[in-house]
């Protein structure tokens, strides 16, 4: 069994070759080109490909691969949403994903932003390199007591919710599915009330018709002023020139992203030779509350070897012919 993986990066290769170990009938190669229709053709002589969040995986590329005899994408993160599935029915290419690799390492990193962005982290630790000990510019507020709000309480949500109480937080969550595991210490609310209560809100929902620029200039003017905004799940929950507008009518004590719009050429990528083509990075960093990650929230060595463990057992179930409930149907 061959399989091409997509935009590699080093530690790709390292986790994939470790749980290579457990699957001595498959073999990798690695290209360090990410899918998309011009590079698809790659493809040829594999059984499956290996995908991830930034490849432009549309119906050209589908085609293509279809062309190739690809019957497998195998998606190395829980997010599908640049996949046409549609496509893929058409052309029989079943789509496999890890649902659920490590949620506590993108929770942990969505604390980690609200505190950065809380106590100014980043800002405190350039004004230190620079002999400027003082302490203006660096107040933020205590999390114990605090309202924070959880909008999606799945796995990761879920964690997040579990973190808060950690911190003697007070937690209104907002899901269409709630979360039974979570009654005893969340209280399930409106979308209005987890807008218009929290101190705290964290993004933790999958992209879909219904939630993309759920957080837009409407939902931004229903919130408390000085609230802390964080989003690690999909950058486009958020409506980029509304979250401008919001921070500059003073709405935003901090704004940690992890995922923002337009992140697509820019994720993973050393960029700093270059001048942006997007505004979009560039305005958002303009903003001393602003903290931008670059899409980092899974980055962590249980979750790396929990991604390729899962993704490899994709490929296999699939060959074999074994159903998975990590099949995106």
């Amino acid at each position: 069994m061959k399989l091409l993986f997509y935009d590699a990066k080093s530690y790709d290769q390292s986790s994939f070759t470790e749980a290579l170990k457990n699957f001595p009938d498959m073999e990798i190669e690695y290209t360090k080109s990410d899918l998309d229709p011009r590079t698809a053709f790659l493809a040829d002589g594999f059984d499956a490909v290996c995908a991830f969040v930034s490849s432009d995986i549309g119906p050209r590329t589908l085609e293509i691969l279809h062309s190739k005899g690809i019957r497998l994408i195998l998606m190395r993160c829980a997010g599908y949403n640049n996949v046409d599935l549609e496509a893929a029915n058409k052309y029989d290419i079943c789509v496999m994903r890890v649902p659920g690799y490590s949620p506590e390492a993108v929770a942990e990193h969505a604390m980690a932003l609200a505190l950065a962005c809380n106590r100014r982290l980043y800002k405190a630790y350039n004004k230190v390199r620079e002999n400027d000990f003082s302490l203006n510019g660096l107040m933020g507020f205590t999390f114990y007591g605090k309202t924070a709000g959880i909008i999606g309480t799945g796995k990761i949500g879920a964690a997040m919710c579990r973190i808060c109480r950690g911190f003697g937080m007070k937690i209104l969550a907002y899901d269409v599915y709630p979360n039974e595991s979570l009654k005893d210490f969340v209280e399930y609310v409106s979308l209005e009330k987890v807008l218009s209560d929290s101190d705290v809100i964290s993004l933790h929902c999958p992209l879909t018709d219904d939630t993309r620029h759920m957080i837009n200039i409407d939902t931004i003017r229903q919130m408390k002023d000085g609230v802390i905004l964080v989003n690690t799940s999909r950058g486009g929950l958020v409506r980029t020139d509304d979250l401008v507008e919001g921070i500059r009518m003073l709405k935003f004590a901090g704004v940690g992203l992890d995922v923002y719009e337009e992140e697509a050429d820019n994720v993973f990528e050393d960029r700093s030779d270059e001048i942006l083509e997007h505004s979009t990075t560039a305005r958002l960093l303009s903003f001393p509350n602003v903290m931008i990650t670059s899409h980092q929230g899974f980055f962590t060595r249980e979750a790396l070897a929990a991604i390729a463990a899962t993704t490899l057992q994709n490929a296999s179930d699939f060959f074999r012919g074994t159903d998975s409930e990590n099949r995106v149907r």
